[in-house]
């Protein structure tokens, strides 16, 4: 039986829990929060991974490149896939609730004792500023992800430029980076356990019938990430990766079904990074570079969704909205899904960031905060998924990937 467990696909086990675990919370109601706590420790062994991974994994990805001039052309490659992508997504959310009209005639209510988060109080130049860490030990310790990541990358180069000198460390990070990928395989046996207990606190806490109310809302996201998944992402796949898009999903389905069950991109990343690498046949330097890189600010799914959630705010609160605010929206949305963390939740904050500059109240926050995990979960798939779909481009455009790997995805 145990064997059975073992040699049976982890994406297989994975989509088993998720549909036991909704039958469970279901049957179970409220009383399914009793076993969250098991989820909670599968999130908290993951998130350990986090940091160290990003670090050794930029670190090794930058050395393994070998070449300053290449670094930039494979930098510039997945930055350009990253922002097109994101000005992409959050047009469409517009689009789709500029159609649907979300929040015509609706009059909101908060309900009592609700919070609503404040609008960030930094400046565009002291967010800038704050990328670059005063303490990068620190910034680790907090898991500030954006000042970990300039001090991995600024680290890299740095070993890169420093020639026969920086091997020793360039071997050392490399080291590091597989470790990490090994301690990765050990975290990633608990996934099913873990998928299991967050899907049926899930669906015991909110049921169906809490999505009544706001079943508009909640089918515009999904219907915004369908549409980013099967054609956007497809798009560059076959236009500009040339490769199948069926033997893509089938080797990225374990990270995808991670991401919507934990609602964390960062979360899903150890996974992620493994499947780009191992099933869609990704070289290691291209693989550890991008897809570190994308966990943090790659967020299409969330850049479509604040688009979605800024119409949806102005329509319930009958605020006419000139061009220049769908600039705005279009530019802090952007902005704000690169910026927002890689964590449950983490939109609610950027939300305000967009909805301030328009005028939209806050409180439209506090209205949609009792369903933003269901949002979250579609949102982190469609964001994880992106991450893979950018490295597979760019390690196509630089030959970095072995074709016959990516076509066997489905042995895996």
């Amino acid at each position: 039986m145990l064997k059975a467990w073992f040699t049976t696909p982890l994406w297989k086990r994975v989509l088993a829990a998720l549909v036991l675990g909704i039958l469970a919370g279901l049957a179970l109601g409220e009383q399914a929060n009793a076993i969250r706590w098991i989820g909670d420790l599968f999130i908290r062994a993951i998130k350990m991974l986090v940091v160290p991974l990003i670090f050794f994994s930029l670190v090794s990805g930058i050395t393994a490149v070998g070449d300053i001039g290449r670094l930039g052309k494979v930098g510039g490659r997945a930055l350009l896939l990253f922002m097109g992508t994101a000005l992409i997504s959050v047009s469409l959310g517009m689009g789709l609730a500029t159609l649907a009209q979300p929040g015509e005639g609706l009059s909101i209510a908060l309900p009592a004792g609700s919070a609503v988060p404040e609008a960030p109080d930094q400046s565009l130049i002291a967010m800038i500023v704050g990328l670059v860490p005063e303490n990068p030990i620190m910034a680790m310790a907090q898991g500030s992800i954006l000042p970990v990541i300039v001090f991995s990358v600024l680290f890299g180069m740095a070993i890169l430029v420093s020639g026969e000198e920086g091997k020793p460390l360039a071997k050392a990070m490399n080291a590091g980076s597989v470790v990490m990928q090994n301690m990765t395989i050990f975290v990633m046996e608990l996934t099913p356990l873990g998928v299991f207990a967050l899907i049926a606190w899930v669906a015991g806490t909110f049921g169906f019938e809490a999505l009544v109310p706001l079943s508009k809302l909640v089918g515009l996201n999904y219907l915004g990430c369908a549409i980013i998944l099967g054609i956007v992402y497809p798009l560059i796949l076959k236009g500009i990766a040339r490769l199948p898009v069926r033997d893509f999903y089938r080797g990225i389905i374990d990270a995808q079904a991670v991401a919507f069950s934990t609602a964390s991109s960062n979360a899903a990343l150890p996974v992620t990074l493994r499947c780009v690498e191992r099933n869609l046949g990704v070289s290691n330097s291209i693989a550890s570079f991008t897809v570190a890189l994308g966990a943090t600010i790659n967020m299409n799914g969330t850049a479509m969704y604040l688009g979605v959630i800024a119409l949806f705010g102005a329509q319930a609160y009958g605020i006419e909205l000139s061009w220049f605010s769908y600039v705005m929206i279009a530019l802090t949305s952007t902005l704000g899904a690169i910026g927002a963390a890689g964590v449950p939740g983490s939109g609610l904050v950027m939300m305000s960031l967009v909805l301030s500059s328009i005028g939209v109240p806050l409180e439209t926050i506090a209205f949609v905060a009792g369903i933003n995990h269901l949002l979250d979960m579609a949102r982190t798939m469609t964001n994880v998924t992106g991450d893979a779909t950018v490295a597979v481009a760019v390690g196509r455009m630089a030959g970095e990937i072995d074709i016959e790997e990516y076509i066997s995805a489905d042995d895996v």
